[in-house]
């Protein structure tokens, strides 16, 4: 009788207080002790409130309802299919809806309906390939966010392709731990472009330098990428260059100089199409013996083997796979190489020296730029040190601590 009396007051009651009575009523639907029969009146009279001409009214159900798992199922599918304001309360929250009620939202949703279902928690595969085929730049975005999504490796690709121009889907995808290998260097190079295309636009660079540019950062990226990740993501991120045609003979010496040959060794497997045991054993062979076929099989230019195979013979003198100390070029390594080369001759050795020569003064400069760290670090602490002697004791106490 109670809900009875309630749905005649709401014939005529203003809209703000119908909104509180149709909130006290779905907080009693949740959580009092109703009869049976009180309950299902209630249940009766909030699907009919659904239809009131007030928003405030379906705003007010959905707050209260959202939540909750014992909320009517098709009191939550009218409710998302209310304005945007009022849906959006639901699909970001309410359990009673299956993934078939997401994809279709999804597919029919507005911005605000995209976004609330982007951030709901745990995510399912299904609802997150829905977003990523349909969804807007928003709702992308705030999927990439969604740490708890089931984001499929496919989604991430098409999400990168439909809008990888986004600087904030780029930031949110380069954020997740679960991104391929393979997309973070996509999402580099349209990075690399944009900022080269940016700077030729504003005319502080010539076209051809801000390409260079762009080309060997990212070079750099590629190579830290295949170094610091699984054992899967060298070749992933090597196929992703070999189809957009940045898999250069540079590139790969790069990989080699930087101590880091990762990259190197599966573009080698990549173009020579020999089984990566073999490309292995031969990149390993201390003698060298193999690696100039290797190079031709790779379908390498002539004029560079003489690099290769010092940078490789120079990477197992000291352990091909211990590693560089850090990403960069390592001096050391190109020393060996420059050697090497400079007794060559012709228009393709030249190009090779100012190669070798522009990546000795990109190594020079990280050099320089970690010793005036290091400079600059000495300074602080010599500064700490004449205003309060003490601290020297106590970084003195602190190091023996450490070192027992």
């Amino acid at each position: 009788m109670i809900v009875r009396r309630f749905l005649l007051w709401a014939r005529t009651a203003p809209a703000e207080a119908r909104a509180s009575g149709a909130a006290a009523l779905a907080g009693a639907y949740l959580r009092s002790g109703m009869s049976d029969e009180d309950r299902r009146e209630a249940e009766t009279a909030l699907i009919a409130l659904i239809d009131d001409p007030s928003p405030l009214v379906r705003r007010a159900i959905a707050e209260e309802m959202a939540p909750s798992m014992r909320t009517p199922r098709n009191l939550a599918l009218g409710l998302i299919a209310d304005q945007s304001d009022v849906a959006a309360l639901v699909l970001a929250h309410s359990p009673v809806l299956t993934e078939a009620d997401l994809v279709d939202a999804a597919a029919v949703g507005d911005t605000l309906a995209q976004r609330a279902i982007a951030g709901r928690r745990c995510l399912p595969v299904s609802v997150c390939a829905a977003l990523a085929e349909v969804g807007c730049e928003e709702a992308l975005i705030t999927l990439a966010g969604n740490r708890t999504a089931e984001i499929p490796d496919f989604s991430f690709e098409r999400m990168v392709q439909r809008c990888g121009d986004s600087g904030a889907l780029r930031e949110a995808l380069l954020e997740r731990g679960d991104l391929p290998a393979g997309l973070r260097q996509v999402i580099a190079a349209r990075v690399s472009d944009t900022l080269a295309s940016f700077v030729t636009g504003c005319g502080w660079l010539t076209a051809e330098r801000s390409a260079r540019l762009a080309r060997e950062a990212t070079e750099r990226v590629a190579v830290a990428l295949a170094a610091g990740g699984e054992a899967t993501d060298a070749p992933a991120i090597v196929e992703v260059l070999r189809a957009t045609g940045r898999l250069t003979p540079g590139l790969m010496l790069r990989s080699l100089l930087s101590g880091e040959p990762a990259l190197a060794e599966a573009a080698f497997v990549s173009l020579s199409d020999l089984p990566a045991a073999r490309v292995a054993a031969l990149l390993r062979d201390r003698r060298g013996a193999g690696l100039k076929a290797l190079c031709r099989k790779a379908g390498l230019p002539a004029a560079l083997e003489p690099a290769f195979t010092a940078a490789i013979l120079a990477l197992n003198a000291r352990g091909f796979d211990v590693g560089g100390a850090r990403h960069g070029i390592d001096r050391d390594l190109l020393r060996d190489v420059l050697i090497v080369c400079e007794a060559m001759e012709g228009s393709e050795a030249d190009a090779l020296m100012a190669l070798l020569r522009r990546m000795d003064a990109e190594a020079a400069r990280d050099e320089a730029k970690a010793l005036a760290d290091s400079f600059a670090d000495d300074a602080a602490l010599a500064l700490l040190i004449e205003a309060d002697p003490a601290f020297l004791v106590e970084l003195e106490a602190a190091d023996l601590r450490d070192a027992a």
